[in-house]
């Protein structure tokens, strides 16, 4: 690990249940983009980032004895049929989509329209995760977390006040994971897990907050060693949410520099002196209560974010991370991306959101306030 600028913790032990199977896990771009007002989101409000932009992830994960399964589906491309397509444009946010992630599957030889695919599993509930089951035949069930059914089911119009639609379950089983009784009362870090396919290849975690029923997926991607592909969904929306912390604390130099204005080596003191609390081992940004289902249960989940993100062996997704794409750094579908650690991603994508701080950097150096506080 590089030379941080204050003293780091030992990584936490996460207590993985070993095992030697692994999944093939292939991270979709589902070419969507999103672009929304930051600052009733998370705060404070850093000058020059005053919007969260990025894309929307989804994941194909391949068991060699089943069928594979998908995590996640993006926006659906007809998204002015969603529910929320009135509030989104009112708001002013800007969506572009350009497939739905069946077509892009299609695309590559996978037969959706035969059944080709197990199950799809939702993150949670909201228009830009779960895409458009309809485009799956009824033999591909959903699977949802802990007190989805009750919060969100059945869909509009059958219920008035669901932001999902009756096509979403039409024809298909909807399974929702309850950790207690499938899980065995198995934990990985802090978070209650289900071993999905009962050999230790791939967990879903129980991860509380953002939404009712939020889940994350957790894959291993390789054994001697064991490598790890965190599916984060929600869980944090940028990575100034879970970076740094007392395990992972802002680097003494960072090479390269992330900032645009600033080439070669930038030093991490630069960093935490925009920081809103001046400190290297807190992350950027707090989640508002508007943003949140339950606010301290989405920091909960954020700080166990943090516990994993710290680990070598772990590479730490989240769906809507701008630093992914655009140009890619990393392999996307139909590559597989369980190679990830011999070719480093996790180092090289780590950092790349303290580029969000450029316009902080520079407001520092003329003497002006780095951030604002406003709704929090």
């Amino acid at each position: 690990m590089a030379e941080t600028l204050v003293k780091a913790k030992p990584p936490p032990n996460l207590n993985i249940p070993q095992s030697n199977h692994t999944v093939k896990v292939s991270v979709i771009d589902a070419t969507c983009r999103l672009r929304l007002p930051m600052k009733t989101l998370l705060q404070p409000e850093y000058t020059g980032n005053e919007n969260l932009e990025g894309p929307c992830l989804a994941f194909l994960i391949e068991h060699p004895a089943r069928k594979p399964i998908l995590f996640d589906l993006g926006i659906r491309k007809d998204w002015d049929q969603l529910r929320s397509y009135e509030r989104i444009a009112r708001l002013g946010w800007w969506v572009n989509v350009e497939k739905n992630v069946a077509t892009i599957l299609k695309e590559n030889g996978v037969d959706v329209d035969g059944g080709a695919i197990e199950s799809i599993i939702w993150s949670h509930h909201h228009w830009d995760h779960v895409g458009d089951p309809s485009t799956f035949p009824g033999s591909t069930e959903l699977v949802v977390g802990p007190g989805f059914k009750e919060a969100h089911m059945p869909g509009y119009p059958t219920r008035e006040d669901s932001p999902l639609l009756d096509t979403d379950f039409k024809g298909r089983n909807t399974r929702e994971i309850d950790f207690q009784k499938e899980g065995g009362g198995l934990k990985i870090g802090r978070f209650n897990a289900f071993d999905y396919f009962g050999d230790g290849s791939f967990y879903l975690l129980d991860t509380p907050g953002h939404t009712i029923g939020h889940i994350c997926g957790l894959a291993r991607t390789s054994t001697g060693p064991d490598t790890f592909i965190f599916m984060g969904g929600d869980a944090a929306h940028h990575g100034g949410e879970f970076r740094p912390t007392e395990y992972l604390p802002i680097p003494k130099e960072l090479d390269p520099s992330p900032l645009k204005r600033r080439g070669g080596v930038c030093p991490g003191h630069l960093l935490e002196e925009v920081h809103a609390h001046g400190v290297a081992d807190k992350p950027f940004y707090y989640v508002t209560k508007s943003f949140a289902y339950d606010k301290k249960l989405a920091d909960w989940t954020l700080d166990g974010l943090g516990e994993f993100d710290c680990h070598d062996n772990i590479l730490a997704l989240m769906a809507h991370d701008n630093d992914t794409v655009d140009p890619p750094q990393l392999d996307f579908y139909p590559d597989s991306a369980n190679d990830w650690h011999q070719k480093g991603t996790a180092k090289k994508l780590k950092w790349l959101f303290l580029g969000a701080y450029d316009g902080a950097v520079e407001a520092k150096q003329k003497g002006e306030k780095p951030f604002v506080w406003g709704q929090t």
